[in-house]
């Protein structure tokens, strides 16, 4: 895993990702659809197999219906 995606930043962003997911009752194959791309995007980022560049982070968090400066924040609180 390249040492980016192991930083405990990263690693709490993918947490909120997951848990947004989850409480949204939707599955990786179904955020997937919705996204238009393969299941296994959503499963690598989740894994930390796979950066999200900044569309990409936008465009889950919409499927999500999340906000992402909300997730931002989670993300950078988590340092303190």
């Amino acid at each position: 895993m390249p040492a980016a995606i192991a930083k405990p930043e990263y690693l709490r962003l993918r947490q909120l990702l997951v848990e947004a997911r989850e409480r949204a009752g939707l599955t990786q194959a179904q955020v997937a659809e919705k996204l238009k791309r393969a299941q296994s995007f959503v499963s690598k980022y989740e894994l930390g197999e796979r950066r999200l560049d900044v569309i990409d982070f936008l465009q889950v968090c919409a499927c999500l219906s999340i906000d992402p400066g909300e997730v931002l924040r989670q993300v950078t609180n988590s340092k303190k």
